[in-house]
């Protein structure tokens, strides 16, 4: 019994043995693999100005009710205190000017009590206030860092511009800034062709790198309207105002003495026409001395040129309804407002918004009626030769022509996208596939 107990034991110690000696071998042969476990640091966020790993950090916004006091206490702040930080704040900033929706971070202590140490106010995405309350109080403005990204846009128009940029992903912004800003004196947009083509080069503003900010400005473009070609370029003609215009290939400035329509992207519902006659009347003569440009009720109403409010007030037929005298020989009437935003002796600049569309007097829908006076008689505008767009100063010129020659190559090269191609090209390859 003991020899076969002896002998089972010694074949189980002769496998062990056998399998010992197996694993040293193959670790004769294999080195061992050390791993080397790295711990990697949190990456330290710095925003305002500070470290925020320093810090809990609260993000909120201003609320109805709260007030800067208020903020304060329901941090853990009492009023004694509050009022010290004012006092000694108010210089820089007015802590009553903080707006219901506005975000404002508040900078605690990494301990049980997180006391505020830094309060800090966003008025818009690029300015911040910092006051700080940890050691002595003390409070400034500052701005983000800004980063500017030039880029380009093509197109052919198939239906209007805004729709051709808003399928491109385009901030409406841009659409606002051709038709308002740039070609508001050249191209009328309500009456754009499909087949027209643009080409735009213009420039994206950036907050912190990464937070999209809008369109900062449009650097040049050509728009081929009705097979002419269009060039705007943007040229500082003041660097002590830093005054910026836009001017064509032939250093001639965009601009007219009047705008083509007192409304945006409205259209005419009714023309200038001494011998209109309406049938309501028995077809009897009803002279239509003004132009009506039909848009929704609410929508801006702008000065189509500079001069000062002579009338501003509602009067029987003409409801609601502002006169402008640009000079000694023209003046300009809008009426049916639904309210006017001027009163007598303003002064209003191109562009200005007077008032807003509405339906007061006699209307039979929401519409402007747009009035020009000549030397005292009521004229079409549309049928005056008012002064075209100025040149630039004669000193500026050479040095304008010579900044734009690099811009305008640019721009002609630039290829034209137009996207119904590429679709026909899509189904085209779908269908073969």
């Amino acid at each position: 019994m003991d020899k076969e107990r002896d002998r089972r034991m010694g074949s189980k110690y002769l496998v062990v043995l056998l399998a010992l000696l197996s694993f040293i071998a193959c670790k004769e042969k294999e080195q061992p693999v050390v791993e080397e476990v790295v711990v990697e640091e949190p990456a330290d966020i710095y925003e305002f100005g500070f470290n925020l790993s320093d810090f809990v950090v609260k993000k909120d916004t201003v609320r109805k009710g709260d007030s800067f006091g208020v903020i304060l206490e329901r941090n853990n702040i009492g009023y004694p205190r509050i009022f010290s930080i004012a006092e000694k704040a108010r210089d820089t900033f007015d802590i009553r000017r903080l707006q219901i929706g506005k975000p404002y971070t508040l900078l605690c202590s990494k301990d049980t009590l997180e006391v505020p140490k830094h309060f800090i106010y966003q008025p818009n995405q690029e300015e911040f206030v910092v006051i700080s309350f940890q050691d002595s109080i003390h409070a400034y403005t500052s701005r983000k860092p800004i980063k500017y990204v030039e880029k380009t846009v093509t197109g052919v128009l198939n239906s209007s511009i805004s729709q051709a940029l808003d399928k491109r992903g385009i901030s409406p912004i841009l659409t606002n800034m051709l038709a308002e800003q740039i070609y508001a004196w050249t191209i009328d947009f309500t009456r754009l062709q499909k087949g027209d083509t643009f080409k735009v080069i213009y420039t994206d503003k950036y907050i912190d790198d990464t937070i999209y900010a809008g369109i900062h400005n449009v650097k040049a473009v050509v728009f081929n309207h009705k097979n002419t070609p269009y060039y705007a370029f943007r040229y500082r003609t003041d660097s002590i105002k830093n005054i910026y215009e836009y001017y064509n290939e032939a250093a001639k400035d965009l601009r007219r003495a009047f705008l083509k329509a007192p409304v945006k992207f409205s259209r005419i519902s009714s023309k200038y026409n001494l011998n209109r006659r309406i049938a309501y009347y028995g077809f009897a003569l009803r002279p239509h001395k003004g132009t009506d440009f039909a848009a929704p009720i609410g929508t801006e109403i702008m000065a189509t040129a500079n001069g000062t409010v002579t009338e501003s007030q509602y009067k029987g037929g003409n409801g609601n309804y502002v006169k402008i005298r640009h000079n000694s020989t023209y003046e300009t009437q809008y009426l049916h407002m639904q309210r006017r935003k001027v009163k007598v002796g303003d002064h209003v600049k191109q562009g200005d918004v007077i008032g807003w569309i509405g339906m007061t007097g006699n209307t039979g829908g929401p519409h402007v009626c747009y009035r020009f006076w000549k030397n005292g008689k009521q004229v079409d505008p549309f049928k005056e030769k008012l002064s075209q767009s100025e040149p630039i100063a004669e000193s500026l010129k050479g040095d304008y022509l010579n900044f734009i020659k690099p811009i305008k190559v640019k721009l002609d090269a630039l290829p034209i996208f137009d996207d119904s191609k590429e679709k026909e090209v899509k189904t085209t390859i779908k269908q073969k596939e």
